[in-house]
């Protein structure tokens, strides 16, 4: 098939894997709201497409939307507790699904490839705040090297491609990213979605006991990230999550449950580099729409 056949009307075909996830579905809602280009045609594919842990299925579907361009999202995740269980599972599912995806990139001469990563990749023992430049500076900690480890893996392979093949493979790092369409399951999701979720069910729990407190659990330690000056404690987050919700019930804190990366300072000046006028929603307003969603799609949510 020509260049011009495969592209028919559009000069740009961006292929998002893992597009029915949680950023996958942020980047839809914004293409549908007119962010899109309109030489652009986006297609947004799901595990259902294609199991991208499987070399032919991942080349089959590349051979079928011959995309220009690709986000690639789709990966094995999951909140400190599940990455403890299967660290084996995370490094051979997002290992095999990340080379089969770059490679079908490349054979099929894709322009542009970004990757996304993730803050826990970083060495567990660092100084801050951390920065691009430090992902392979130690080992990350050992709750989820699994995932950490595969996921820096992304980053060999997109200068190995770059270097050999002069591909334009790169990656961005989003740090602590929550909203609508996430994982709320409280053992196996991330920290923010799970105490979203356990708030919701204290609160109901709270009313049918016509007001008796409902017992509340930290699930980690983290320190969430939005700029340097802008980090907020797992506490304020139950707290903001709390008051986003309207529990009224007691909340403590179960300090016998594992740690995962106490720290995790990330620098954004890079990104404000190239987009200095960038601004983030704020944090309690971010929560509150987050709580607002789950309430509302409590029955689609995942969980």
């Amino acid at each position: 098939m020509a260049d011009g056949e495969r592209m028919g009307m559009k000069s740009k075909r961006i292929l998002v894997t893992g597009g029915s996830g949680l950023v996958g579905k942020a980047i839809e809602q914004l293409v549908t709201e007119g962010e899109g280009q309109a030489d652009e045609e986006w297609i947004f594919l799901s595990s259902k497409d294609a199991d991208l842990t499987n070399a032919a299925e991942t080349s089959a579907l590349f051979a079928k939307y011959q995309p220009t361009h690709v986000i690639h999202l789709a990966a094995m995740v999951g909140g400190l507790f599940r990455n403890m269980k299967y660290n084996l599972d995370f490094w051979r599912n997002n290992v095999h699904m990340n080379d089969n995806v770059l490679h079908s990139a490349h054979l099929h001469g894709v322009t542009k490839v970004v990757s996304c990563l993730s803050t826990c990749i970083f060495p567990d023992k660092t100084s801050y705040p951390i920065d691009e430049t430090m992902i392979h500076n130690g080992p990350p900690h050992r709750s989820n090297f699994g995932y950490s480890y595969a996921k820096r893996m992304i980053d060999v392979q997109n200068r190995a491609y770059s270097e050999q093949h002069e591909r334009m493979f790169t990656s961005v790092i989003p740090t602590n990213v929550f909203g609508k369409y996430d994982n709320f399951n409280i053992e196996d999701g991330h920290v923010l979605p799970g105490l979203i979720h356990k708030t919701y069910l204290a609160q109901r729990k709270w009313h049918s006991a016509g007001g008796v407190g409902i017992r509340q659990t930290q699930e980690a330690v983290y320190i969430l990230f939005v700029g340097e000056e802008d980090e907020v404690s797992i506490k304020e987050a139950a707290e903001s999550i709390v008051t986003a919700m309207g529990f009224k019930g007691e909340v403590t804190f179960d300090t016998s449950k594992s740690d995962g990366q106490y720290k995790k300072t990330a620098s954004n000046s890079k990104l404000r580099k190239y987009l200095p006028d960038f601004k983030f929603t704020p944090f309690s307003q971010a929560i509150k729409e987050t709580c607002n969603w789950f309430v509302a799609n409590y029955e689609l949510a995942r969980k």
